[in-house]
């Protein structure tokens, strides 16, 4: 009975140490949530002739989406501001130049007033062409402004009838205002050509394409949309980058977005102090179709020039997009350095570089889509920050544990010789 209350005393011990090294208490993170203007949201709706056709659940495809937009209307979330546009709804002639200009915003991006939005709903009837490009163009003009979330959710039944104005080059230099702004696409059709153009409009801005053949599905699909709206996104910051490095804008930590032309040198300045440390990041995405085998350079040098460090990455074709950093770290400055002198900043220069080349007959502008990550922190200093024996934070746990260890030997030990002692006296 002595030796059993003796080994639970013993674990009860080591019990108490394991959580008094695993309370110890963590540092809490800063919040760093800053204000976001609410999250906007326009829907383009095709209402062009061809939506009388009634493929869809023994409707029409007009009738489809008069039913998903009042049963969206009812679950969009109160903090989305949500508007809608139309392409085709106006004009029934044959004049094209007149056709390509019929867009309108049905119900204006802001605060959703339900009853008035299903009502202006009610009103449409498939009419005439399809300007997707134009409606496009203006549904961003819509969703200027503000620092948070912007979405366009395209339904469309049919190509764009207004070339030579492109809407994938639309939607590509809608990704070049840097703006950060998705387009979603939604196609009613099984369309072979409908899908692609729909694809490129959406992949262009980081969006996606779905295709539904069925009201519910079209229903579910938009309300996830603008469900993803409300959700909390960085948005990046446009910026553009120079051809030499005493003409680039001077960044500050942020995520940045650029557009690259293909084989081009974009520069950028970033100034760390001493003690500080540089982390940068950049990603270029090939958004149209590139010749296999490219790369992607990342260089920090000094404004004289000389190269800090470097990082690269290259692909034969399997990616559609590439990413590569890079960290400097300042040393910080010597001790005898009296303490009232204020340090200076040294300015760092990143250089992006890519070697993406355009496929036969694919437009060169805009530029590739470029991503830029920029991060300024304090550089390893303290015992909390430098890695210890390669534990990181982690030393003090391993501390813990080493004692705890001993402390049970050290206790089974002198229980071992107690058991002995009792069982040769007895």
């Amino acid at each position: 009975m002595i030796t059993r209350q003796w080994l639970a005393a013993g674990v009860c011990a080591l019990l108490a140490a394991l959580a008094a090294g695993i309370a110890v208490p963590t540092t809490a993170l800063a919040d760093e949530t800053t204000a976001q203007d609410p999250p906007k949201v326009d829907l383009v709706l095709d209402v062009s002739g061809s939506m009388r056709a009634r493929d869809i659940d023994g409707d029409s495809r007009m009738a489809a989406a008069k039913q998903a937009f009042n049963e969206v209307l009812d679950a969009t979330p109160e903090d989305v501001q949500l508007g809608i546009r139309t392409l085709g709804a106006d004009y029934p002639g044959d004049d094209r130049k007149t056709g390509c200009k019929d867009t309108a915003q049905l119900y204006p991006v802001g605060p959703l007033d339900r009853t008035e939005a299903k009502t202006a709903v009610a009103t449409l009837t498939p009419t005439g062409w399809t300007p997707i490009g134009p409606a496009l163009l203006k549904a961003a003009d819509d969703l200027e402004g503000g620092n948070g979330s912007k979405r366009i959710v395209l339904i469309s039944d049919g190509e764009d009838t207004c070339a030579p104005l492109d809407p994938c080059e639309v939607a590509r230099e809608i990704a070049a205002r840097g703006i950060g702004l998705t387009i979603d696409t939604l196609g009613l059709v099984p369309n072979a050509k409908l899908r692609v153009q729909l694809s490129c409009i959406a992949e262009a801005t980081g969006g996606t394409f779905t295709s539904v053949e069925h009201t519910d599905e079209l229903t579910d699909r938009v309300n996830q949309l603008v469900d993803r709206a409300a959700e909390p996104v960085v948005v990046p910051k446009g910026v553009e980058g120079a051809g030499a490095c005493a003409k680039a804008p001077t960044l500050q930590s942020g995520l940045y977005t650029d557009r690259e032309e293909f084989g081009q040198q974009r520069w950028y300045r970033v100034d760390v102090l001493p003690g500080q440390e540089l982390r940068a990041s950049v990603s270029v995405a090939a958004d149209r179709r590139v010749d296999p085998s490219y790369g992607l350079l990342l260089r920090a040098v000094t404004v004289h020039g000389r190269e800090i460090v470097r990082g690269e990455a290259a692909d034969n074709g399997r990616t559609d997009a590439l990413s590569t950093g890079l960290r400097y770290p300042k040393a910080e400055l010597d001790d005898d350095v009296e303490d009232d002198v204020k340090p200076a900043a040294e300015t760092v220069c990143l250089q992006v570089t890519n070697s993406f080349s355009p496929a036969a007959g694919v437009k060169t502008t805009p530029g590739l889509p470029l991503e830029l990550t920029i991060d300024v922190v304090d550089g390893p200093g303290g015992s909390s920050d430098v890695a210890s024996f390669g534990l990181g934070r982690g030393w003090w746990l391993l501390g813990v544990l080493v004692l705890a260890g001993f402390l049970v030997g050290v206790l089974w030990g002198w229980l071992s010789r107690w058991r002995v002692a009792v069982w040769r006296t007895n």
